[in-house]
């Protein structure tokens, strides 16, 4: 198999062929710096190409692979990271045109795991300025520019994980690390075609990591398989002393010795459906009955779920908008927040610290009802099933407001109780746009929703769907 070839697989897929000596690390490294310094370009999803150092990283990793010390499914595998995690001495700018040219003396937690684990960073991927912290309306809210979507170059890869997204998408890296603080992992999985895993609040450190919302911020892998996100999730979770947020549970998908089962029999899956209507797309509609019908015939006991009634929205809303104010008070105090791109961000620092210690307080005990009403739910179901976005891929022209005029209790209420959710392809529009399916679990269940994400996609082959390549410009 060639590099290239190897790149549209999966992870698992080539880390055999790179174990078994028949696929180079250098070879796979140099494909996919070539697909991002062409491909990657043209999307607008690169920050920062980090060729030296992947090529130096991937020598490193055949050498020992040739020496008989194998680290693991990552040893050798390219892989992109949002540009929020902290990279030393490689510029880490989050997005924002502010803060360009900004380093740091320590890789994130993330980053150093995954060097531990012999993967490859070949670049550090675009992103909304600030992760949308204060705010944004347009997909061009970034330093950047907006990061295009390989389906359709006219519409959005979606998310402050907008570059993770879209390279995932575009096979210009073998999997992509992206965060979430409400849909930026799972919404540019679902406009990509992608899988997307959303770890439990604290089961992967945020050391080293921009903070957006210090109580809703998580980071995770993306990738074209649920066992690819597994494969990730055991490499970078895990407790860390110097983030006390962090956990200290084992990863969740690595409890047991246990063979893992071939259907979903005993799996308990609530089916949670939007109010399909004029805002909500009616393809993603029959593509999401389509795959509840999928998910049934593998065994599990599905049946109708309704949320409870609670402000899940406006809770997340102003508890990110106080949180983030706070996070960004350098750049607010400074006055260099009139750098941003975003018109709004501008002045949206200052609207923010008006905000009363009483709502936020109030906010608080709201998003405890939610946790505790979120947790009944799961006494009687053991995953729930929703489509990720009721939307195709937003148009690059429309505003976010226009786009995005919806409700969103699964995402916000799952991100306010830190709740783990994968988001994996389920159908396609007419058109050719993917369309999601979210899968979403108790706290550290993560082994559950992934093992229902690899039954899935073993019995569909959504996943193996690739964006149509890039026609070369005549010289």
């Amino acid at each position: 198999m060639s590099p290239d070839e190897a790149l549209d697989g999966t992870v698992a897929e080539a880390a055999f062929l790179v174990r078994s000596r028949q696929l180079s690390p250098v070879a796979l490294t140099e494909a996919s710096l070539a697909r991002l310094e062409t491909t990657g370009k043209s999307l607008n999803a690169v920050a920062t190409l980090m060729r030296e150092r992947a090529l130096e990283e991937a020598r490193t990793a055949e050498r020992e692979i040739a020496s008989g010390r194998y680290r693991g499914p990552l040893h050798g595998i390219p892989y992109g990271a949002k540009d929020l995690l902290a990279t030393k001495g490689v510029p880490t700018g989050w997005g924002a045109r502010p803060l360009q040219g900004q380093t740091f003396d320590e890789d994130a937690t993330v980053i150093r795991r995954l060097r531990e684990a012999g993967a490859v960073l070949v670049a550090k991927l675009a992103m909304i300025e600030l992760a949308g912290g204060l705010g944004y309306n347009t997909p061009s809210a970034s330093s950047s520019g907006a990061t295009r979507n390989p389906w359709d170059r006219t519409r959005w890869s979606c998310g402050s994980s907008s570059g993770s997204g879209s390279s995932t998408a575009a096979a210009l890296v073998g999997f992509a690390i992206g965060s979430e603080t409400w849909g930026s992992i799972l919404c540019p999985s679902a406009f990509g075609g992608v899988t997307g895993l959303r770890p439990t609040y604290g089961l992967v450190p945020r050391t080293g990591a921009m903070a957006l919302s210090w109580t809703m911020d998580k980071i995770g892998p993306m990738a074209r398989s649920a066992e690819d996100c597994r494969l990730v999730l055991g490499a970078i979770a895990g407790h860390d002393p110097a983030d006390p947020s962090s956990l200290p549970e084992p990863v969740g998908s690595d409890r047991s010795a246990a063979p893992p089962p071939s259907d979903a029999r005993g799996y308990r899956i609530g089916v949670v459906r939007p109010a399909f209507g004029k805002i909500y797309d009616r393809e993603v509609e029959a593509a999401f009955e389509e795959a509840v019908r999928a998910v049934s015939s593998l065994g599990a006991t599905v049946s109708d779920a309704k949320l409870p009634d609670l402000p899940f929205d406006e809770t997340a809303i102003l508890i990110i908008t106080v949180e983030g104010a706070a996070a960004f008070e350098p750049l607010i105090t400074s006055g260099r927040v009139r750098e941003l791109v975003e018109p709004g961000a501008k002045w949206a620092g200052d609207a923010a610290r008006s905000i009363s210690a009483v709502d936020y307080v109030r906010a608080m005990q709201a998003r405890r009802l939610i946790q505790l009403a979120l947790g009944e739910m799961f006494e009687k179901y053991d995953l729930l099933i929703s489509p990720t976005m009721p939307i195709l891929a937003a148009p690059l022209a429309d505003s976010l407001e226009k786009a995005f005029s919806y409700a969103d209790p699964v995402g916000s209420g799952g991100n306010l109780a830190g709740l783990p959710a994968l988001s994996m392809p389920c159908g396609f529009s007419k058109a050719g746009l993917p369309i999601g399916l979210q899968v979403v679990g108790r706290p550290l269940d993560e082994a559950r929703i992934l093992t229902l994400g690899r039954l899935y996609q073993e019995n569909t082959e959504w996943h193996r769907r690739r964006p149509p390549q890039e026609s070369p410009k005549p010289s």
